[in-house]
C-alpha cells in the first residue's frame, strides 16, 4: 500500500512538471515566436482572448499574466508619466529638417521610457501611461492650418513627413532584430486631419489621386520602415468608417503593402461606427464589422460585446485568435512575457531619465527649430547693452513651451529665463507680462509700454499655446474644440504690439510660440526681427537665448505654408488637395514653406546634372555648390524640388524629394550631391496611379521653395536646371 501511494505522488508531479514546463512556451525567449503566440493564444478561453483585444487588458492570475494597458503618449517625450525630457513639439521637429537628429530624440524618448518601465516592474506597479506601447508619430498632413491638431503632425509634406516618421519609429523601437524597444504606432489612418468638433461622425471624400499622392505616403513610408502598429483614424474614407475599413485596413495595408504589426482603433472609434457615423444598427455590430476587416486592438471597450456576438455565432473564434495574434507578437516583441533580465533593454536604469544628455540633446533640437522670419540687421544681440525689456503673455509660461501630449519636470526653461540668462552681469532686464494671452486687459492702467519703451530693447513673446489650439476636450480656451477657425493672433496681442512700437525708437525683436501657421502680417511690419520657436520643449527658453545672442545662428525652416489669409484656402471641410499647401496654391503665401532666415549668406551656384536626357527607369545625380558668404558659421538646410509637366489631372507645382543639413564655417563651399531616383520623378494620375509622363522636368535646389516670395522675404536664389524624361 505504501509503495503504491509513492507511484501515485510521483505520476502526479511528473504531471505537474510536464504542465509547467508546456506553459512557458510563450514565456520562453529561446522559442520562436509564432511558437510562443500560438501557446498563449491555446491557453486562454474565448472570454479571456476577447479581454486581451482592449486596450485596458486584464491580467490573467492562472497564468501568472499581469494587466498592461496598451495606451501610452510619446509625441515629443514620454508623457503622461514620470519626470521626463520634454523636447519641442513634433512641428518644431519638423522645422529642423534634420532626421537624424530626431531619431536621436526618439532614441533617447525610448530610453527614458524603459527606464520607467524597468523601475515601475520591480515595485510592482502596473499603471496607465507605464507601458512601452506608444501611440505615436502622428504622420497626418497638415493640410489646413485650422487643425488644432497640426502641431503633432511634421507639417503639409509628404516627403518630409516621411523621412522624419520613419526616422523617429527607428529611434523608437531601437536596432535589435529580435526585440522591440518600444512600440512606435502610425497615426491616424487615413485622410484625417480635423475638424475636431466633427471628427466622430465625418466623412473625408478624397479622390485616389490625393490620397495616393498626398495622404498615404507616409503611411507606406513607415510601414516599409517597419513600424509595429497602426492606428486607425475616427472619421469615414469615401463612406467607409477608417476603423472597419475593408478598402484601408485589408486591401492596402495587409494586401497591397504587407504590414504584419498590429491594428488599433483611435479611442473609443469603434463606438463611433454605430453611434457618430450611424453605420450599423447595434454596437455588436461595429465590432464584429471592426475586427472581421482587419482591426485587432480597441481602444475601448467595444470590443466586450464580441463576447455575446461569439455566442451568437455572428463571429468566428477564428477571427479573435487571428487578432491577438497581432496584438500577442507586439507583446512579446516587447518582452513583457520574458524572464526579468533576459531582455536586452531590461538593464537601461533611472539614470537615462532627464539626463544630462537628454537636456543638451532637447536643446540642440529647440535650436534647430527655430526659424527666423525676419531680421532688419538687429540679431544677433549684444548682451551688454544697458537695458533689456521683456513682456508678453507667452514670456513666462510652460504652456507656451510644452504643446499639447506632453511630458513635465522639475527644470524648465521659459523664454523669458533664458534671455535672462544670456544677459552679461551689470546689464539691466525687466518684466512685465504686459496682456493676457487672449484676453482685452482688464486693467485700465498700462505701465508695461511706458517702461519697455525707457529700454535698448523690448522682447515681446506672443502668439497661442495648448488652450487656445489642440485635440477636442485639451484646448480649455478654444469655442471650436481645438480648431483654430480665427487665423488671426488675438486682437489685445497686435493693439499691445503697436503700442510698444508707437514712438518708439529702440529695436523690437517679436518671439512668436505656437503650433501652426498664423497672421503675422501686422507683426512682421511692426517689428525689428520676428522669431517663430513653436512650443520648443523644456529648453526652450535657453535655446531662444542661444540663438537672439548669437552663441547659434538660426537655421530651421518652415514645414508648412503660412497663408496669406483664410480665404485663399478651400473650405476646412474640403480634403481636395487643389489650392493647398505650397505644392498646389497659386495665391502667393506670406511665409513660404522651406523658409526660415540665417545670420550668414548662402549662395547656390554650378548645379549640374549628369544626364541631361534619360529614359523613365534610369536615375540621374544632381550636384550643386553652396557657399556661406559671411563671417558667420551657420547650419543650411539644403531643399531639392523637382517639378513635373503639369498634366490635364492636378499635378503638384513643385515636390520636396531631398533635403541635406550642412554646416558651412565662414567663406566655407560644399559641393553637395543629390540622387534623384524614378520613384522621386513620379507623380500620381487620376486613376491613382504613379506615372512619370514625358517632358522637361525643372530641378531646383535652395533654400527654400521655389516660390517666388522667398526671395522676397530675403531667401538667396535657387539654382535650377533642366532634364527631359522620354
Amino acid at each position: 500500500m505504501k509503495k503504491h501511494c509513492i507511484k501515485i505522488i510521483f505520476v502526479s508531479c511528473s504531471f505537474i512538471a510536464t504542465h509547467f514546463v508546456q506553459a512557458q512556451i510563450f514565456r520562453d525567449p529561446s522559442k520562436p515566436l509564432n511558437a510562443r503566440v500560438n501557446d498563449f493564444i491555446s491557453r486562454l478561453t474565448p472570454d479571456e482572448k476577447i479581454d486581451q483585444l482592449m486596450n485596458a487588458t486584464p491580467a490573467i492570475p492562472r497564468l501568472n499574466v499581469p494587466s498592461y494597458n496598451w495606451w501610452n503618449e510619446a509625441l515629443h517625450g514620454v508623457a503622461r508619466s514620470g519626470m521626463m525630457t520634454v523636447f519641442p513639439q513634433a512641428i518644431g521637429e519638423a522645422a529642423t529638417f534634420d532626421p537624424a537628429l530626431l531619431s536621436k530624440v526618439s532614441s533617447a524618448i525610448s530610453s527614458e521610457a524603459r527606464a520607467q518601465f524597468n523601475i515601475d516592474r520591480k515595485r510592482g506597479y502596473e499603471v496607465w501611461y507605464g507601458g512601452l506601447s506608444f501611440w505615436t508619430p502622428n504622420i497626418n498632413i497638415f493640410r489646413d492650418p485650422r487643425w488644432g491638431r497640426g502641431q503633432e503632425t511634421y507639417g503639409e509634406d509628404p516627403y518630409l513627413t516621411s523621412q522624419m516618421g520613419v526616422a523617429f519609429v527607428k529611434g523608437l523601437q531601437g536596432n535589435d532584430p529580435n526585440h522591440l524597444k518600444t512600440q512606435a504606432t502610425a497615426k491616424h489612418f487615413a485622410v484625417h486631419s480635423g475638424p475636431e468638433k466633427l471628427r466622430h461622425g465625418f466623412n473625408v471624400n478624397v479622390s485616389k489621386l490625393d490620397l495616393y499622392e498626398t495622404y498615404l505616403p507616409a503611411f507606406h513610408a513607415l510601414v516599409k520602415a517597419g513600424v509595429e502598429s497602426v492606428m486607425a483614424a475616427y472619421n469615414s474614407v469615401n463612406g467607409e468608417p477608417a476603423s472597419a475599413s475593408g478598402f484601408l485596413l485589408d486591401t492596402i495595408l495587409r494586401k497591397d503593402w504587407g504590414f504584419k504589426g498590429h491594428v488599433v482603433s483611435d479611442c473609443d472609434a469603434v463606438d463611433d461606427i454605430y453611434h457618430g457615423h450611424k453605420a450599423t444598427a447595434s454596437l455588436q455590430d461595429a465590432a464584429v464589422w471592426a475586427i472581421k476587416y482587419g482591426l485587432d486592438l480597441n481602444c475601448g471597450n467595444a470590443f466586450g460585446t464580441l463576447h455575446a456576438a461569439l455566442k451568437a455565432g455572428a463571429i468566428k473564434e477564428s477571427v479573435i485568435d487571428s487578432a491577438l495574434a497581432n496584438v500577442t507578437r507586439t507583446r512579446i516583441k516587447l518582452g513583457l512575457f520574458d524572464p526579468v533580465g533576459t531582455n536586452p533593454y531590461d538593464k537601461i536604469g533611472a539614470d537615462e531619465i532627464n539626463s544630462e544628455a537628454h537636456r543638451a540633446l532637447a536643446r540642440k533640437a529647440a535650436q534647430e527649430s527655430i526659424v527666423m522670419l525676419k531680421n532688419d540687421g538687429v540679431l544677433p544681440l549684444k548682451n551688454d547693452l544697458p537695458k533689456y525689456y521683456v513682456t508678453g503673455p507667452n514670456a513666462s509660461t510652460i504652456t507656451s513651451l510644452i504643446g499639447n501630449y506632453y511630458g513635465i519636470n522639475d527644470k524648465m526653461s521659459t523664454i523669458l529665463e533664458g534671455i535672462a540668462g544670456h544677459v552679461a552681469k551689470g546689464s539691466q532686464v525687466q518684466y512685465k507680462q504686459g496682456i493676457l494671452l487672449n484676453w482685452p486687459n482688464s486693467n485700465p492702467e498700462d505701465w508695461t509700454t511706458g517702461d519697455a519703451k525707457q529700454c535698448d530693447i523690448i522682447f515681446a513673446v506672443l502668439g497661442i499655446d495648448g488652450t487656445i489650439e489642440g485635440e477636442e476636450g485639451d484646448a480649455l480656451a478654444s469655442p471650436t474644440f481645438g480648431d483654430r477657425m480665427d487665423y488671426n493672433l488675438p486682437k489685445n496681442q497686435i493693439e499691445f504690439l503697436k503700442k510698444l512700437r508707437d514712438g518708439y525708437k529702440g529695436k523690437i525683436v517679436t518671439i512668436i510660440t505656437g503650433g501652426s501657421p498664423m497672421n503675422l502680417q501686422e507683426v512682421h511690419q511692426l517689428s525689428d526681427a520676428v522669431l517663430l520657436v513653436w512650443y520648443p520643449g523644456e529648453e526652450g527658453g535657453n535655446a531662444v537665448g542661444d540663438v537672439v545672442f548669437g552663441d547659434v545662428s538660426p537655421s530651421g525652416k518652415l514645414p508648412v505654408t503660412f497663408p496669406m489669409s483664410l480665404d485663399d484656402l478651400p473650405a476646412y471641410t474640403d480634403y481636395s488637395m487643389k489650392g493647398r499647401t505650397y505644392r498646389y496654391m497659386g495665391n502667393a503665401p506670406m511665409y513660404p514653406f522651406g523658409f526660415g532666415l540665417s545670420y550668414a549668406k548662402f549662395e547656390y551656384s554650378n548645379i549640374t546634372i549628369d544626364k541631361k536626357s534619360i529614359h523613365k527607369n534610369e536615375s540621374f545625380e544632381v550636384k550643386v555648390a553652396v557657399t556661406n558668404q559671411s563671417n558667420v558659421a551657420s547650419d543650411e538646410v539644403v531643399q531639392l524640388y523637382i517639378s513635373a509637366p503639369q498634366q490635364n489631372y492636378l499635378t503638384p507645382l513643385y515636390s520636396l524629394k531631398g533635403f541635406q543639413r550642412i554646416s558651412l564655417k565662414p567663406n566655407e563651399s560644399k559641393t553637395l550631391n543629390f540622387t534623384v531616383t524614378p520613384e522621386k520623378m513620379q507623380i500620381i494620375n487620376e486613376n491613382g496611379d504613379a506615372v512619370i509622363p514625358n517632358g522637361t522636368y525643372k530641378v531646383y535646389i535652395g533654400g527654400s521653395s521655389p516660390v517666388a516670395r522667398s526671395r522676397e522675404l530675403g531667401a538667396p536664389a535657387m539654382a535650377e536646371t533642366n532634364v527631359v524624361i522620354n
